[in-house]
């Protein structure tokens, strides 16, 4: 019964240990399905079934006809129109991180485009290329397909290497593709939980950094090889510097004055976004400008610059991926898979949270995966969702991905009509226009010094990652970073904070000792919490932590007693010890023996729980001992284990902790386990847990429970019936009233136990009552 009294409580209910509340309260057997009944409901069918599932591969069928044209068919124009135009220009920058000509960065803009408006789940993000995706590809084709600038450098050798860095491309998209749809078909979204923000934060910086080093080439008009190897960013700056005297200067100015544009147009977009009715397409502003600069002043010739070139009117030709590529780029198409998803799932995931709709990560993947294999098929290179497109298409009304349909044809008249307008645009403004929207990643520095004030695991897991990608490349500092991040996981798991407990405030509440002053510790009792789960890796360390909690080590103090027990059958034996009323008293002068002596090869005998049964009396291992002989001072008699924070013990842990127990339970100090969760006392049972000296019985529902079963046995066990002298206490409302004899304040708690333990052992089973 729980009774409010104004901002306070009052319980009344019997001390509870597991097995007492499970015989007083009748728990209900529920049937776990196995993995036959998970399989056959998986693949039954029934109409329910069938439109779920329709529904959820479609989910396109559940929005559109939702649709509220009048209200959201405006919005919707408005923010396609927008985010087309930065797709177009986005497209063909992120083309050059590719190292493929730029108009395929408008198949990889399209395609997945379409996909991704029939099976997404996201209202508001823009698909298509993504930096970091795009440099992870083109890292990829640079490694297949190097720079052969050691031959004549003639137009057919150049058209040659691109139509293989195409292929590489489309081949690494497609397979990467593959992955992503075989992992959304065996329900694997939930892989991105191992991808943290500090890890995606950390690997989307580094990549950033990767992008701006990659883009120097094409600022400065400068031969630099690739380097797909490791330092490769340390060889690049290497080549980019040795070549620095050779800089084109106008392609360097371009370069300069459209970053400095972008920039400034996109800080006030930033401040002024409140008061602007849309951002300012700066990106399609400096495209045009640029574009009719080179047209009409012939730049190409004049200056000698770099140029996009005509790009193909119309879609190439499908082509098939080719298989001795895809033997070649497995390892690559995962990372991208995976970067690929996480990065989208992280975006996505943020306008769900702000506009209130479920996304669905295994359908993204789907998604996704489609779209890049449609995408490879015509050419195209890996796509996922740009921060800053996304970010147009939200911020400027888009409802649905009615939007991104638009924004697809945008870039499909370009593709089939505009495209030949683009052809004098210098590849340095592309470069700088892909450098503008690293902006929002490199910013990204500043979380190193709010995440070393506020975790410093996830602090060293950014810095560590960054560190891995700038240095050992993208793909293997992708994987070095989460290695690195799974084996903090499991350090911090390993030494688990353990502390010790007592009562605050005289109520059934228990803290850190260190963290209170109002505190009352039960004499002879130690109550030990572990904030973790414990398995094979901590359970030593667990061990440790409560050996030096309780202040000796229990298999010792067992072997010396033991030891101690043969040394006193050997003088009884030869009549040195006499048994008196008293106790033992030596008869004659002790020859000390040493140890080695004593144990006769007989080691193992020493761990055994003693037994005295065959001695004339039973030894009192607090009491003085017979000279020579010395056991360690044991001072307590319980120990309560909390284990509320205990999620799984598995059953190597099981082992030693059992071993552990016993060592306690045979030098006499009794063991409880509080606190833990439902299920685990059924664990223990099926894995032969419990014997002769570890009982069921230890088991009881609160550290609460267990102090007042230990107090109250301690108690009765001294004096079956608790006299008072000078105190006197009466029940009054379920309060509890104490004379004045009593002075201290831990005296007054001890009282307050004594009494309650006391009340509960004369009116169980009914109810214990008082405010303890």
């Amino acid at each position: 019964m729980v009774e409010p009294v104004g901002n306070h409580y009052v319980v009344a209910r019997p001390v509870y240990s597991e097995n007492l509340f499970n015989e007083e309260h009748e728990k209900l057997h529920r049937h776990h399905k196995t993995f036959w009944d998970h399989l056959k409901q998986y693949f039954c069918c029934s109409p329910q079934k069938v439109k779920k599932i329709a529904l959820g591969l479609f989910p396109i069928i559940s929005w559109l006809p939702a649709y509220r044209f009048k209200e959201w068919i405006l919005s919707d124009i408005v923010s396609g129109l927008n985010t087309g135009l930065v797709a177009v220009l986005q497209g063909l920058a992120f083309a050059l991180l590719v190292n493929v000509p730029p108009g395929y960065g408008l198949y990889a803009a399209f395609f997945p485009n379409l996909v991704y408006f029939i099976f997404g789940t996201s209202r508001h993000i823009s698909v298509g290329p993504f930096p970091v995706l795009s440099l992870m590809v083109g890292a990829t084709v640079v490694r297949l397909v190097p720079d052969d600038i050691a031959g004549n450098g003639t137009s057919m050798n150049i058209s040659a290497i691109n139509e293989e860095r195409v292929m590489v491309a489309a081949t690494v998209t497609f397979l990467s593709g593959v992955f992503q749809l075989l992992l959304g078909i065996l329900q694997f979204g939930f892989i991105v939980i191992y991808l943290s923000q500090s890890l995606i934060s950390g690997f989307t910086t580094a990549a950033a950094v990767h992008v701006l080093v990659s883009q120097l080439k094409f600022m400065l008009q400068l031969s630099v090889p690739g380097f797909n190897t490791p330092f490769g960013i340390i060889y690049t700056l290497e080549s980019v510097f040795s070549q620095i005297s050779d800089t084109n200067i106008a392609d360097l100015v371009t370069s300069l004055i459209v970053l400095l544009i972008v920039f400034v147009v996109k800080e006030m977009n930033d401040r002024y976004k409140a008061k602007l009715p849309a951002p300012i397409p700066i990106e399609l502003l400096v495209t045009v400008l640029a574009a009719l600069i080179s047209y009409y002043v012939n730049l190409e010739e004049k200056y000698n610059v770099a140029v996009i070139g005509q790009l193909e009117e119309g879609f190439q030709v499908p082509v098939a991926p080719d298989a001795g590529i895809l033997q070649k780029c497995v390892g690559d198409s995962i990372s991208i898979a995976i970067v690929g998803f996480a990065v989208a799932f992280s975006v996505a995931k943020v306008y769900s949270i702000k506009y209130d709709y479920p996304i669905d990560g295994n359908q993204e993947l789907i998604a996704f995966g489609l779209g890049n294999i449609l995408g490879g098929s015509f050419k195209g290179f890996a796509s996922s969702t740009a921060l800053s497109r996304s970010g147009v298409q939200e911020s400027t009304g888009g409802k649905t991905q009615i939007a991104g349909i638009i924004s697809a044809g945008i870039v499909l008249i370009v593709i089939v009509a505009i495209g030949f307008l683009l052809a004098p645009l210098q590849k340095s403004v592309l470069a700088s226009l892909a450098l503008g929207n690293l902006k929002g990643m490199l910013m990204q520095f500043k979380e190193v010094g709010i995440l070393w004030r506020k975790d410093k695991y996830d602090c060293v897991i950014w810095v560590t990652t960054f560190l891995a990608a700038v240095f050992l490349g993208l793909d293997i500092g992708l994987a070095t970073a989460v290695a690195f991040q799974l084996l903090t996981v499991v350090i911090r798991s390993q030494f688990p904070s353990c502390t010790i407990l007592a009562n605050v405030g005289r109520s059934d509440i228990y803290r850190n000792r260190k963290d209170y002053t109002d505190i009352y510790e039960p004499e002879g009792v130690k109550i030990f919490r572990c904030s973790s789960p414990i398995f094979f890796a901590n359970i030593e360390f667990f061990r440790e932590k409560l050996i030096t909690a309780v202040g000796f080590n229990p298999l010792r103090v067992l072997r010396k007693r033991n030891k101690a027990l043969r040394k006193i059958r050997k003088m009884l034996k030869k009549g040195e010890l006499q048994v008196t009323p008293k106790g033992l008293i030596c008869m004659a002068n002790y020859i000390y023996e040493s140890d080695e002596e004593l144990d006769n090869n007989r080691i193992e005998e020493l761990d055994q729980p003693t037994n005295m049964t065959d001695l004339p009396i039973q030894i009192d291992w607090g009491a003085e001992l017979p000279p020579g002989i010395t056991v360690p001072w044991v001072d307590i008699h319980s120990i309560i284990l909390d284990f509320s924070s205990v999620s799984f013990l598995d059953f190597s842990a099981m082992r030693v902790l059992q071993k552990t127990l016993k060592e306690f339970v045979r030098i006499n100090i009794d063991i409880y386990i509080a606190g833990a969760h439902e299920g685990f006392l059924d664990k223990l049972e099926s894995c032969a847990f419990f014997d002769e000296e570890i009982k069921p019985s230890m088991l009881f529902l609160t550290i609460h429970d267990a102090v007042l079963h230990i107090l109250m046995k301690k108690d009765l066990a001294t004096s079956p019936k608790l006299k008072l002298t000078e105190e006197r206490w009466s029940s009054n409302n379920g309060a509890i009233t104490i004379s004045n004899g009593l002075r201290s304040r831990q005296g007054t708690v001890r009282l307050l136990f004594q009494v309650a333990a006391l009340q509960l052992k004369e009116t169980a089973p009914r109810a214990a009552q008082g405010n303890c």
